[in-house]
């Protein structure tokens, strides 16, 4: 992984990273801090021919993926994109652990998937032990049932008709889960900017061009949003930047 701009990260320009080297450059310059993930191809689609972002990424980009959930407290993604994707409860990768601790933060690395009808994902339903949280609104038709199969502790209520992110981000304050990560999808990430509760992007930009109607990786309607350029590192053809949201 090679650091074309270093930001204040205070590691040379064209460095050559590691993964210690890859969580001082990503390193969160405050605390709370609120960041994305999201991939995107040189043509601005956020999925591949298939539908899914998995199809776009690669090697590279999961470097950076595993880092930035290994530097997280939690990770927020859309209901809608877990059932996509496939998501299951998280883990962080056995080789960032030791880095993880450094920075004092638990092995666990709990998954809040963010529904507003309360649905939980069916690769969630039934993990009772805090891996898996659902956020919902208090008027969410599966509220009660999401209670039972996840425990009760474990869902979130947050807001009246839809998630309020203001509220979700509050609670998980609450928890010690400070350092939040989402991963999206595009509609999740729409809100985030919308509400002005994101701090930080972080986009990966695939040496691929998929043409054809696929999603961008902030939904429409969105929120336009000044960003100044903090990290950029390449990887096999491969673009990834953190850009820190202008206030």
């Amino acid at each position: 992984m090679r650091l074309l701009v270093p930001g204040r990260s205070g590691l040379p320009a064209l460095a050559d990273l590691d993964a210690a080297g890859l969580f001082a450059a990503y390193a969160a310059p405050g605390d709370p801090w609120v960041r994305c993930n999201m991939i995107a191809s040189l043509d601005g689609a956020a999925t591949g021919p298939d539908g899914r972002s998995g199809s776009i990424n690669n090697a590279a980009d999961h470097v950076v993926f595993d880092v930035l959930r290994a530097m997280s407290h939690v990770v927020v993604v859309g209901a809608g994109t877990i059932r996509a994707e496939g998501y299951p409860p998280l883990s962080v990768a056995d080789s960032l652990l030791g880095l993880r601790r450094d920075l004092g933060l638990p092995e666990v690395l709990p998954l809040v998937a963010v529904s507003n009808r309360g649905e939980v994902p069916s690769t969630l339903r039934g993990c009772r032990d805090g891996r898996a949280l659902v956020a919902v609104p208090a008027a969410a038709p599966g509220l009660a049932a999401a209670r039972r199969d996840l425990g009760e502790d474990n869902v979130l209520v947050c807001g009246e008709e839809r998630v309020d992110l203001a509220a979700l981000l509050m609670a998980l304050h609450e928890r010690g889960l400070r350092q939040v990560l989402t991963e999206g999808g595009p509609t999740l990430l729409a809100a985030f900017l919308a509400q002005g509760r994101i701090d930080e992007l972080c986009f990966t930009i695939a040496p691929q061009v998929v043409g054809g109607d696929h999603p961008r990786p902030v939904a429409s309607p969105g929120t336009p949003a000044e960003l100044q350029l903090e990290v950029l590192v390449e990887q096999d053809d491969t673009v990834m930047g953190r850009w820190l949201v202008r206030r």
